[in-house]
């Protein structure tokens, strides 16, 4: 039993609850089974700058190449670059004999050909057999200063147990997976388990509906699913086993679910329930790990199309793992003894690439955060400035979460999402620099383009104008970043808000709307990229050909993203957002046709339209047009309240439009098809230049709309 002490991470978190009682909290840690651990930290005055230098080295045959001459390596003799790169980066059972082979108009993405790896004995066995203790994680708990570290060779036994507790209840190599959980190491070691017997997982962000859950397990047809009673988020407990259980009862697929207790509250047990603490007690802290072909699933994540069906996007297992890692070490400029601090979700893939499987693979400490960048809420803030009495230094530590986490972690990288730096940017700069960021060398922007303003903040505040900012583009389907800063040649200028450089093996080209690439510079298009790269997606679970529809048709040749892009004088790349009917809520990138999907559903509702527009802390925010049944007995304040609840039960209460206009009829072409420009320039009140209107089957309709619009605003301002 004493090596299952040390070993488990349920143990851990068992033994670190916080239990909250009458509005305040009382902690408890008992964490005398944990040996000491190590845990460097790094100061800019010993790192000095190495942004741009390469160092170490890509691989040794890349030793002492500029990052020009290396860019152009990879793009012109990519089977070199990155064979010779992965033969050195990653520990193989069997060594591949092909690095490519990929035909990208057919969607046909192969690397690493003939070769068998496991991705958890290069992100866990590798590391223990020469730095055991080494800090792996650091869980950065919802209730501040009461972090826990994990070492390597504790997360090597946790996962080897959790994977040996899926293998005994029937989880076998390809069958798939899903966790439903929030930000714990338990989490961490679920993904690695699976990774280790060569099962699938999915992970499903832990704030998505009983509806969209069962949707996603029914999607991967998955055999099992781990979650937790509860979750626990700015000083809230969120119940998550009622929502696994609503949702499992619509997927006949699954035949268990494991059980973790993040918080001591008691949770009903069903016949399919296995609770996992206990089931992992009696496993071994040994697990022999799964030669897994190259090519083979590593896992999969839904994302939103401009159709209503989540995407369930597959990865594979070296190309990936090779890929996260790379650009973990040079975009964010990691280096041994470095802690790097992430703070997305692992449910997004974010937190796949740059909170597990990029650090991991690195030896890295990485970050799990389990909060809110402010914790209490704002509206919590505003009563304490109400009474001057109460503790202002509690409030301010808590406006500074963020910062006082880097400060008593030592946070060498700090990677997040512009929505929360929108967020902050609105408080006075005391709730920054009263706590110590020196420790600080990269900062990171990820999940949506960062605007001059919070870029401006970020860099000055935060960083205090020394610390390079790289504002990254990349998506679910690149698997790691694509565009950004950094790498790039030594002195190399950063310009704010723009992600700019190609990483290593990505070719962008603009396209106009026939499909001929833009030459020259100042110019704008459709964002592609000409060739393949190891880190890219493989193709939608169980649908090939939408694989191929919606990433290679519609420029053939080429991999389309989606998004538009600028090509500046100087040759470096600006991301100016979506060109499809997809929309990015805090850096989540959500299909319109999935809300609007789940606003037809309503009996009074015929009809509807759902575009983005423009927020000053979301980025963008959902704009529902709704066409309601003629009915006078329609109260229309009831029935968008019952939308409001219809969207957070289908999806998720971040994906309910801010604003819901009611309107006789939309705007449509003769053939049927909504013009939703037209909806966007009305809701952005942009109207005195609505472009070609010929095509509309009735213009009256413009003219109706605009005044309902103005009727809504007017009627908004009177409730504020």
């Amino acid at each position: 039993m004493a090596a299952h002490k040390n070993g488990s991470l349920i143990h851990i978190i068992n033994r670190a609850s916080v239990f909250f009682k009458n509005g305040s909290y009382r902690k408890r840690i008992l964490l005398t089974s944990l040996k000491p651990v190590q845990c460097q930290r790094r100061t800019v005055s010993s790192i000095g700058d190495r942004n741009t230098n390469l160092t170490p080295h890509l691989s040794s045959n890349l030793a002492g190449w500029s990052y020009n001459e290396l860019y152009e390596l990879s793009v012109k003799d990519p089977e070199t670059f990155w064979g010779s790169i992965a033969k050195e980066r990653l520990t193989w059972n069997k060594p591949f004999d092909q690095v490519r082979d990929c035909e990208i108009t057919s969607g046909k993405i192969n690397w690493f050909l003939g070769g068998q790896l496991n991705v958890s004995v290069n992100c866990l066995d590798v590391h223990v057999a020469k730095h055991p203790d080494r800090v792996a994680l650091i869980w950065e708990r919802d209730e501040p200063g009461t972090e826990v570290k994990v070492t390597y060779r504790e997360l090597l036994e946790t996962t080897c147990r959790l994977a040996n507790t899926l293998k005994r209840h029937g989880v076998n190599k390809g069958d798939r997976v899903a966790i439903y959980m929030p930000v714990l190491p338990i989490a961490v070691a679920a993904m690695l388990a699976c990774a280790r017997i060569g099962a699938v997982h999915t992970v499903v962000f832990a704030g998505f509906s009983s509806e969209a859950l069962a949707g996603r397990i029914q999607d991967a047809q998955c055999k099992a699913v781990i979650t937790c009673n509860q979750g626990v988020r700015g000083g809230r407990f969120i119940d998550l086993k009622p929502t696994v259980d609503a949702a499992v009862k619509n997927c006949p697929t699954v035949q268990h679910v494991f059980v973790a207790q993040r918080t001591s509250n008691p949770t009903p047990m069903g016949k399919l329930d296995i609770p996992l603490e206990e089931a992992m007690a009696s496993e071994s802290a040994q697990c022999a790990p799964e030669p897994m072909g190259s090519e083979e699933m590593l896992f999969m994540l839904h994302t939103s199309g401009s159709t209503g069906k989540p995407k369930g996007i597959v990865h594979t297992q070296a190309g990936y793992l090779l890929y996260a890692a790379l650009t973990h070490q040079y975009v964010f400029d990691y280096h041994p003894g470095d802690v790097f601090g992430c703070v997305a979700d692992i449910g997004w893939v974010t937190g796949h690439s740059y909170v597990v499987y990029g650090p991991l693979c690195n030896g890295a400490t990485t970050v799990l955060f389990e909060s809110t960048p402010v914790y209490p809420d704002p509206e919590v803030i505003e009563f304490y400035r109400s009474y001057p009495q109460r503790d202002s230094q509690v409030i301010c530590y808590q406006l500074g979460r963020y910062w006082e986490t880097v400060q008593r972690l030592g946070i060498n990288q700090f990677y997040g999402a512009p929505t929360a730096i929108r967020l902050l940017l609105k408080y006075e700069e005391s709730w920054v620099k009263k706590y110590d960021r020196s420790s600080l060398k990269t900062l990171g922007s990820v999940g949506e383009p960062i605007n001059h303003e919070a870029w401006e903040w970020f860099y000055n505040v935060v960083g205090d104008g020394r610390c390079p900012l790289v504002d990254t583009w990349w998506q679910t389907e690149t698997g790691g970043v694509c565009i950004a800063p950094r790498p790039a040649e030594k002195g190399a200028e950063i310009v704010p808000a723009m992600a700019m450089r190609p990483f290593f093996g990505i070719q962008p080209v603009l396209m106009e709307e026939k499909g001929k690439p833009i030459s020259g510079n100042d110019v704008s298009g459709a964002l592609c990229i000409g060739q393949p790269w190891p880190g890219m997606a493989r193709t939608i679970f169980g649908d090939h050909k939408r694989f191929v529809d919606a990433y290679f048709k519609p420029y053939p040749g080429h991999y389309f993203t989606g998004d538009g892009a600028y090509r500046s004088k100087e040759g470096y790349y600006q991301i100016t957002g979506r060109m499809d009917d997809v929309i990015n809520i805090s850096g989540h990138r959500l299909g319109t046709a999935e809300i609007e999907d789940a606003l037809d559903e309503h009996p009074a509702v015929p009809e509807t339209a759902v575009i983005g527009v423009s927020h000053d802390i979301k980025g963008e925010v959902p704009f529902a047009f709704v066409v309601l049944k003629e009915d006078p007995s329609l109260n229309h304040t009831a029935v968008v309240k019952e939308l409001r609840g219809l969207v957070a039960t289908k999806i998720a209460k971040y994906a309910v439009p801010d604003h819901f206009l009611v309107v006789k009829r939309l705007p449509k072409t003769r053939s049927g098809k909504i013009m939703r420009r037209i909806l966007r320039k009305v809701a952005m009140e942009q109207t005195g230049d609505l472009g070609d209107v010929s095509t509309l089957d009735d213009p009256s309709v413009v003219t109706e709309i605009i005044k309902a619009h103005a009727q809504y605003k007017s009627l908004t301002s009177q409730n504020k």
